[in-house]
């Protein structure tokens, strides 16, 4: 392995490390749900997208072998972890879970059609 490439690999799992102190650091210390569904999908995404990057640059250096799987991983929790936090958020919301005192604005109470979810009949059974 060049140089380089030791440079990349170890810049990419520092920054995934980081990302993944700031994440346990954002569950304990921020106030309520909300936000520590953000700092969970947003900062675990990122810290876990550097660490398998660096893990594809590893194993491409040193042993001339690319793994698609790797890749494969990273688009999962590309697509999987955001669209998590976010419905964990929505179903929370919708189960009245109290935003923080300190919250600034609710973005959701402006529309009607939001706060409340449309209830579907129930199907008549014969």
């Amino acid at each position: 392995m060049t140089a380089i490439s030791d440079f990349f690999v170890a810049a990419f799992a520092l920054i995934g490390a980081f990302f993944s102190l700031v994440t346990a650091l954002g569950l304990i210390r921020l106030p309520d749900l909300y936000t520590r569904a953000h700092a969970a999908s947003k900062s675990a995404t990122l810290g876990v997208m550097s660490i398998l990057i660096s893990v594809i640059i590893y194993f491409v250096a040193e042993d001339g072998f690319f793994s698609s799987r790797v890749v494969l991983g990273i688009l999962f929790v590309l697509i999987t972890a955001p669209i998590g936090g976010h419905l964990i958020a929505r179903a929370a919301y919708y189960s009245d879970v109290p935003l923080w005192k300190g919250s600034v604005q609710d973005d959701l109470a402006k529309n009607p059609e939001h706060v409340t979810p449309k209830k579907r009949p129930a199907p008549k059974l014969k």
